[in-house]
Order: structure tokens, then C-alpha cells, then sequence
């Protein structure tokens, strides 16, 4: 007779392989630190998840989720493009998000280099973003969505937040102010 797996214990497992690899980075994740990490086993691990492929897609999806239900909770709707910017920028630009940022980053270039490792993230990555950003044109959301990348991987490489601040905010009053 199998055991039921304890669901709760999953998540719990999947949190803390989360916070992991938000500090250690996905490339070279391996089962036996990661085991260690959320005082488990590489045994276990594979119990829950099935493989190690399978996890790492689960890792995957709930920073996604993380992502999702901070956008959630921003009050969006009705905000002009500008503070619409302005609000986004000060919230994903924030110390506490730039590990799941980076995660986030990691995942997207591994996506580029091989689209069936996680099928469907490079287009949803996007689309989540464009839905989240109705008050803006397509054109706009697009323009937002390429500006603030590349400065959250500046933000991420310098940690220079005034010169990027100031950047922000000029290159939001270009595009949406003048």
C-alpha cells in the first residue's frame, strides 16, 4: 500500500527550494545541496517531485506565483501610464524582490537557449505582463516592459539605485510626460 504524500510538507519543501534558488541560482542546481538547504533529502525531494526536471519546473512556477500575487496586489486599474510606471518601478525595483527578479532573469535566458526546458514561460512572461498593464497601449506596455528589464539588470548588476532612479524617471517623463 503507497503513501499519500503529505501536501502540506510539499509546499513547505517547495517555499524553501524557492528561497534556494533565488539566492544560489538555477544553472548549476544540484539535489544534494538543495536537500541539505530545506532539511530534507535528495530521496524525498524525488518522492514529492518526481525528478529533479520536475521540480525545477515547479521552482519555476511558484516564483512565478510570488510574482503574480505582488502584481495583484498593486492598485493599477485607472492609474494614467506615467504613474502606472511610476508605481511598477518603485515596487519591482524593491531590495526584497531582486532575488526573484534575478531568478526570474536566469530562467527567461535558459528559456531563449531552450524552449522545451519550460515550455510556454518566454510567451507568458509577456503576456502576464501586457494583461497587467491594460491602462497602457500594447505599444506602451511593450515600451515598459523592455525599459524596466534592462534597468532592474542594471539595478541588479550596480546597486547604483539614485543614477537608475534618476534614469527611470527621466526616461518614464520622455515617453509618457513629453
Amino acid at each position: 500500500m503507497s503513501r499519500t504524500a503529505d501536501e502540506a510538507r510539499r509546499a513547505e519543501l517547495l517555499d524553501r527550494a524557492v528561497d534556494y534558488v533565488c539566492r544560489n541560482g538555477l544553472a548549476e542546481l544540484s539535489l544534494r545541496p538543495l536537500a541539505k538547504a530545506v532539511r530534507s533529502s535528495p530521496r524525498v525531494l524525488l518522492y514529492y517531485f518526481g525528478s529533479k526536471e520536475a521540480l525545477v519546473v515547479e521552482i519555476v512556477r511558484r516564483g512565478r506565483a510570488r510574482q503574480q500575487a505582488m502584481m495583484a496586489q498593486m492598485k493599477l486599474v485607472g492609474l494614467p501610464p506615467s504613474e502606472l510606471a511610476r508605481v511598477l518601478w518603485r515596487e519591482w525595483s524593491k531590495p526584497e524582490w531582486e532575488a526573484l527578479t534575478r531568478l526570474s532573469f536566469e530562467v527567461y535566458v535558459l528559456s531563449l537557449s531552450d524552449r522545451s526546458r519550460f515550455p510556454g514561460y518566454l510567451d507568458s512572461s509577456i503576456n502576464e505582463w501586457l494583461d497587467a498593464l491594460q491602462g497602457c497601449t500594447k505599444t506602451q506596455a511593450t515600451i515598459l516592459i523592455a525599459g524596466f528589464r534592462g534597468f532592474l539588470l542594471d539595478l541588479m548588476a550596480t546597486h547604483d539605485r539614485t543614477r537608475i532612479d534618476r534614469a527611470v524617471e527621466q526616461w518614464i517623463s520622455a515617453v509618457y510626460d513629453g
